[in-house]
């Protein structure tokens, strides 16, 4: 079966909305970070009165794996709880996955994602 990875990039405002999308989507697990870029996008800062620009942008990374079958959902998902419509809004990444091995079973391919009996 095909596994992917994907990334994404996106506003620390939608995390919260993204991560609930997600698990209706049955993406159950993922990791993430607090991440900082540089791009189109520019954020300001204001401290006693004054603005100050910022050359880097906060943003958060999530990381997940999943079967091939959930990546449509899975996409939607994102798309529909991340988006503002403003620049800025993040990015998703696909990647194919080679394979997978569960460390503590030692199961291999798409068997090492789910326990047994899951989807």
């Amino acid at each position: 079966m095909n596994m992917k990875k994907i990334e994404v990039v996106i506003r620390k405002t939608k995390f919260d909305e993204v991560k609930e999308a997600l698990n209706k989507a049955d993406i159950e697990w993922f990791t993430f970070w607090e991440v900082r870029g540089i791009g189109k996008s520019h954020e300001s800062r204001v401290y006693r009165g004054i603005a100050y620009d910022t050359s880097t942008i906060e943003r958060i990374l999530i990381t997940f794996y999943c079967r091939e079958k959930f990546l449509d959902g899975a996409v939607k998902a994102i798309l529909g709880s991340a988006r503002t419509g403003e620049i800025g809004d993040g990015k998703i990444f696909i990647s194919d996955i080679v394979d997978a091995y569960r460390i503590r079973t030692g199961e291999r391919g798409d068997k090492a994602m789910y326990l047994e009996g899951g989807e």
